[in-house]
């Protein structure tokens, strides 16, 4: 894998012309949608081919994936221009087979809100195990609020991706609700009626399997909630289906604050059929500058998480979207704006900000001034998400799972393409 660190002057082209790759599949890979603009410091992930195939007037990729003997999952993973379609133009290069550097076959899966635009869903989905349509509700008595998931549903079908029943406390004003949580884990009918609906729900739709989340519920409720994921984990896996529930980034059993004291990791990781660690959000909207998943913070919460459940149990979590920060930062008054990767790289561009890469974070970042104000922008690129992910091996990890894929960033799917063997979702 190359990693290449554009330089002052340099465009796409003339980078694309000195390693001798087409320059299409180049910024396709990447995500540019500005070739003459690229700042400098960006990180350009250059794929090298090992087998291409030039495309020729009447060809289809059908017949190409046919005479080569490929399947077309494959040439999806490898050619993201296609965005997981089958449209061909004459001179376009397909690459049949690149150089990989694959750390083994991990499940690797994300979530996606239901406004998810589909030609980003459909070039996702070939480099994914599973994928969780964001999210579905209860009501008090235990009835279910239902997500638009049946689009998310047939094209995860379509691309053998398992789609994954993700159950939450989010109510409609955005916020996770303590009282709907502590009214179902005290009220043994509804708990039944709404174990009996997500049975109906994951029959009837054809989902893999649960993903429960349910956060800032306080000390009192940490043994409540891991007997109610224990009583999940007992009826669905009777029926074929895991249950995995997801864990805030905690480092120690005493850490104090509502999100942390309602997650008891042992209690949990016994209960369920895996977990997944929510390693990112350090850098939030509403916290001071800083990366969002600093390596060593993610490091301490794995760590710790490996005291209190075995590693083939754990998904880590990974971020793939970044903040821009207004400075100087004030308490309670700051607010940053939520930007994608590729935003992130245009926004660098238009300001003529060199991206710099914090090694002791290992993330990426920029700082440019509008306005008399100063702006610094932390975000993630191959470097950073490649970081993270080698953690899967060196810890021993069941898989990752993104939070979250509902803006584009070719890099990283061209990054899992080259890292991971496509496999089945596993949660068991």
């Amino acid at each position: 894998m190359i990693l290449h660190t554009v330089l002052p002057g340099e465009t796409l082209f003339s980078i694309a012309a000195s390693y001798g790759v087409p320059a299409p599949n180049l910024a396709s890979d990447n995500g540019i949608l500005t070739p003459e603009r690229l700042p400098a410091g960006m990180i350009l992930l250059v794929k090298e081919p090992l087998r291409t195939h030039t495309v020729s007037s009447g060809e289809t990729l059908y017949g190409i994936a046919r005479r080569y003997g490929i399947p077309l999952r494959s040439l999806w993973r490898s050619n993201l221009f296609l965005k997981g379609g089958t449209d061909l133009r004459p001179g376009d290069v397909l690459y049949l087979e690149v150089k990989k550097e694959p750390l083994g076959a991990y499940p690797i899966g994300g979530y996606v809100y239901p406004f998810v635009r589909k030609p980003v869903l459909e070039q996702t989905l070939p480099l994914l195990s599973g994928i969780m349509p964001f999210t579905y509700g209860f009501r008090p008595d235990g009835s279910l609020i239902p997500v638009e998931d049946v689009f998310i549903i047939d094209d995860a079908f379509r691309y053998s991706v398992s789609p994954v029943l993700h159950l939450s406390t989010l109510t409609e004003n955005g916020n996770f609700s303590t009282a709907l949580a502590e009214g179902l884990l005290g009220n043994p009918a509804a708990r039944q009626a709404l174990t009996e609906n997500l049975l109906t729900e994951l029959r009837r739709k054809g989902y893999y399997g649960l993903d429960v989340d349910f956060e800032f519920l306080g000390a009192k409720n940490a043994a409540p909630y891991a007997e109610f994921l224990a009583d999940l984990r007992e009826k669905l896996n009777a029926e074929g289906f895991p249950v995995l529930a997801a864990l805030a980034p905690k480092t120690a059993d005493t850490q104090p604050g509502a999100l942390y004291e309602g997650h008891d990791y042992a209690a949990i990781g016994k209960a369920v059929n895996s977990v997944l660690l929510m390693t990112y959000e350090w850098g939030y909207t509403y916290g001071p500058p800083m990366a969002v998943s600093p390596i060593q913070p993610v490091r301490k919460v794995v760590e710790y998480a490996l005291t209190r459940i075995p590693a083939e149990k754990i998904f880590l979590g990974v971020s793939n979207y970044g903040y821009n920060f207004t400075l100087p930062y004030v308490q309670g008054l700051s607010e940053a704006d939520s930007l994608s990767v590729e935003e992130a790289i245009r926004l660098a561009g238009e300001k003529g900000a060199e991206i710099q890469y914090d090694n002791t974070v290992e993330a990426p970042f920029f700082v440019y001034t509008e306005s008399g104000e100063e702006h610094r922008v932390w975000f993630e690129d191959a470097r950073s998400l490649s970081a993270r992910l080698r953690l899967l091996p060196e810890y021993g990890l069941r898989g990752a799972l993104y939070w979250n894929f509902d803006r584009p960033n070719p890099q990283n799917l061209a990054l899992l393409d080259l890292l991971f063997y496509p496999t089945p979702m596993n949660m068991w």
